[in-house]
């Protein structure tokens, strides 16, 4: 009797098997797009809900410096790249003691026009936020 159970449950494991190692080795072969060196200089825009809204601002980024317009009101940065997919940005003209902490933001995958990134304030990495910037020029 447990004979013919095991018989039975052989073909159903073989092809449970089967089945996992297909799923790993495809998902093994997945890797995630990062060109970021395409994203360091250009004009972007970034969209957020903020209070039910959507809100949207717009900047442009040279190899150390980017400008963001938010709501009619331009803001400065410094820019300086760590690696290819990670910079930090400090504001040039800060006007609370929020402002003069600096943000650190990593470039999480890209695809066409667009990358995905989190950024937290330089020390806070408890406190991330995601996002997704769209590059316009």
């Amino acid at each position: 009797m447990v004979m013919e159970v095991l018989k039975d449950l052989r073909p159903k494991n073989s092809f449970f098997l089967v089945v996992c190692f297909g799923s790993l080795l495809f998902y093994s072969c997945y890797s995630v797009s990062r060109d970021c060196k395409n994203f360091h200089t250009g004009s972007f825009e970034f969209s957020t809900l903020i209070n039910g809204e959507i809100k949207t601002s717009y900047f442009s980024r040279t190899e150390d410096l980017e400008i963001e317009t938010y709501e009619g009101k331009i803001d400065s940065a410094r820019i300086r790249w760590v690696n290819d997919c990670e910079c930090i940005l400090t504001k040039l003209n800060p006007k609370s003691n929020q402002d003069k902490r600096p943000v650190q933001i990593k470039i999480l995958s890209t695809e066409g026009n667009a990358y995905t990134f989190e950024y937290s304030l330089v020390g806070k990495s408890d406190n991330k936020q995601r996002g997704t910037i769209k590059k316009i020029k």
